[in-house]
């Protein structure tokens, strides 16, 4: 039951940074589209966004539910000593949330309008950058259980290049992924273009932060090289995104967007893949040289078959229900003539 507990929670991260992170990507094209074009982009984001963001949540409510039922000492060792990125990222997904509610919802459309954008974008950057910065604190090996400073304890165990490259890595992946998802959103050929364009532009800058988050682990001398090329899965998992990168800007030259989204997910799915499996089951690795392990950290024996029937019995309620949410929501409404018909 413990590895079925695992695989839910390595899922919801996978999906949370899938969907979610589109999500925000969503708001990260907002913020880098020029005054004339935002208009527009906001639309389709709608369209896009709209009737899942908050389910989007789902993924991330199950992972941390996963770690504090399932494995406390992991759970209280990170939300004790990165307790600020943590803070930051929760008031950054209420902000979002919020000024995404009322400047789409909003019976009135003035002035505030000019305050619900800003903190709407915005907090799509902060979001996935503290994100991304905690899950690079994880392993970077700066948590210091020992420390007996306020700034040791809870600064800089996730403040350094390492962390804050990572956190930017995240930013840039996510705004690729929105921008290759938004490619089959608009039937416009100038749109399509347009995000077809902020997709290569995120990718570039996903490639420039991946190259920063190696030079900033040479720094601080964390074995990222190893991690990723020192196993066969890494390598077999590099080369796969690679290779469904060059298919995807083909397709994409091609003017075929059938495959963009799956092959844009894979090539997270994969970078997921090579960052995770190598040090596994180490979730945290500590400054002293210690980690926690999802397997020798987690809870009773009962709490952990509990938890996994509870989950296994969960995923037959909400999955299908989630799908047909999507599902329901990419249909076309009738028009009257439609309707007449009917």
């Amino acid at each position: 039951m413990l590895y079925i507990v695992i695989t839910f929670l390595w899922t919801s991260i996978l999906l949370y940074l899938l969907l979610g992170g589109a999500d925000y990507g969503a708001g990260i094209i907002e913020l880098f589209t020029s005054k004339r074009n935002k208009e527009v982009t906001r639309k389709t984001l709608y369209s896009a966004i709209g009737p899942i963001w908050e389910a989007n949540h789902m993924w991330l409510i199950i992972a941390i539910v996963i770690l504090f039922v399932g494995f406390p000492v992991i759970y209280s060792t990170m939300s004790v000593n990165l307790h600020i990125p943590l803070t930051i990222m929760l008031l950054g997904i209420i902000a979002r949330g919020t000024a995404f509610t009322f400047r789409h919802y909003d019976a009135v459309v003035d002035d505030m309008q000019n305050l619900y954008n800003p903190i709407f974008a915005y907090s799509s950057f902060i979001t996935p950058l503290f994100l991304g910065i905690i899950a690079g604190s994880a392993v970077s090996g700066h948590i210091d259980p020992q420390a007996d400073t306020f700034l040791s304890a809870y600064i800089f165990s996730w403040l350094h290049w390492f962390s804050v490259s990572v956190g930017l890595f995240t930013v840039a992946i996510c705004g690729f992924l929105a921008s290759v998802y938004l490619i089959g959103e608009t039937n416009e050929e100038t749109e399509r273009l347009r995000f077809a364009h902020k997709a290569q532009f995120f990718n570039i800058a996903a490639v420039i932060c991946g190259a920063l988050v190696f030079i900033a682990a040479y720094v601080e001398k964390i074995p990222l090289i190893e991690w990723v090329f020192g196993n066969w899965v890494g390598r077999i998992a590099i080369l796969s995104a690679t290779l469904s990168l060059v298919l995807m800007w083909y397709q994409l030259y091609q003017g075929k967007i059938g495959l963009l989204r799956p092959l844009a997910g894979f090539q997270v799915t994969m970078i997921l893949l090579t960052t995770t499996y190598r040090h596994f089951p180490k979730i945290v690795i500590l400054k002293d040289g210690g980690y926690l392990s999802l397997l020798e950290h987690g809870g009773q024996e009962k709490t952990m078959q509990a938890l996994g029937v509870a989950l296994l019995a969960g995923s037959i309620f909400i999955l299908p229900a989630l799908f047909y949410l999507i599902y329901s929501f990419q249909k076309k409404p009738l028009g009257y003539s439609d309707i007449q018909n009917h």
